[in-house]
């Protein structure tokens, strides 16, 4: 059974990564601070920040492929912690897929759609081929990651991102908002100004392993192909959970209260992913009932009780 080492375990995209490919693959899981118990693979904590730990972690573990999921995600920490973020979001990537490049090591990262401004609706979408221009410290360090990458490993795959689905914390995604905060009956805004192509996470986790399987190279947008607003999001959990759609108000992001500005029309092109994986990309409809069947089989118990009473 290959190895496969995965950063970030314990965040939404590497557990669920990691939870889903384990019975296929040997699963070691990286995770900075939270400690995890019961889970179906091997985990081990680092520190990041340290600038020796890339090269100690790929000699340790020595697995046949890398997908770094690990970053500082939250946009306003970011916004508050600039060097932090940078250090974390930018420049540790780097010296990961130099080591990875070293020992001809198959690597995945993860990016974001956020380093486009999102100012132009794009009648296609945004392609790999587009110019980003970041417009917040979360974006800029993300940027910087992919940049990184490539300079130390020109045979990585980056993939940027949007995703949804259910976490350790029970907190982690837009969905489980929606999700907790509308089945308590508590009323909560949603973005009609903020457009997104977000995938089911267990969809993007499929597509990041074929993505290895057929030995990719390069940049890639790995999204739904349908775009839809944050409050359009909402109101479709609500549907499909049998909800109050009437708790969501519809607003501007500029009234949400954020430290750091959003870009708003992050409309992604996948049809060099579709091409390349020759295959149809899951819709929004085939995203959101996976989702709804994740949680009707128990997956959000099972996710929550890996936790610890101390993390």
């Amino acid at each position: 059974m290959k190895k496969l080492l995965v950063t970030g375990a314990s965040g939404l995209l590497g557990m669920n990564l990691a939870l889903g490919l384990s019975k296929k693959y040997q699963i070691f899981g990286v995770a900075n601070h939270l400690t995890l118990q019961g889970i179906p693979f091997e985990m081990v904590q680092r520190d990041f920040f340290r600038k020796d730990v890339a090269a100690e972690l790929i000699d340790t573990v020595q697995p046949d492929a890398v997908i770094h999921c690990a970053a500082m995600a939250n946009v306003d920490t970011c916004e508050k912690n600039p060097e932090a973020a940078m250090e974390l979001n930018g420049e540790f990537p780097g010296r990961l897929a130099g080591e990875t490049a070293k020992r001809h090591i198959p690597m995945i990262h993860i990016s974001t759609d956020a380093v486009f401004d999102g100012k132009e609706r794009k009648e296609n979408g945004y392609t790999e081929n587009d110019l980003p221009h970041p417009i917040n410290v979360y974006a800029r360090s993300k940027l910087l990651g992919e940049q990184k990458v490539f300079e130390a490993n020109p045979d990585a795959v980056v993939a940027r991102v949007n995703f949804y689905g259910w976490s350790v914390s029970g907190n982690r995604s837009l969905s489980e908002f929606f999700y907790v905060n509308l089945k308590s009956g508590q009323r909560v805004f949603g973005f009609t100004d903020v457009f997104f192509c977000p995938l089911y996470v267990w969809d993007l986790a499929e597509i990041l392993e074929k993505l290895l399987l057929k030995n990719a190279k390069g940049l890639y947008h790995v999204f739904s192909p349908e775009f839809l607003s944050k409050y359009e999001f909402g109101v479709n959990i609500a549907g499909k959970f049998g909800f109050d759609p009437n708790l969501i108000q519809p607003v501007s992001w500029q009234a949400g209260g954020l430290d750091a500005p959003r870009s708003p029309y992050l409309i992604m092109n996948t049809d060099k992913l579709r091409e390349f994986l020759g295959e149809s990309l899951p819709d929004q409809e085939t995203c959101l009932n996976h989702f709804y069947e994740a949680e009707k089989s128990g997956l959000p118990e099972l996710i929550r009780s890996f936790r610890t009473d101390n993390s």
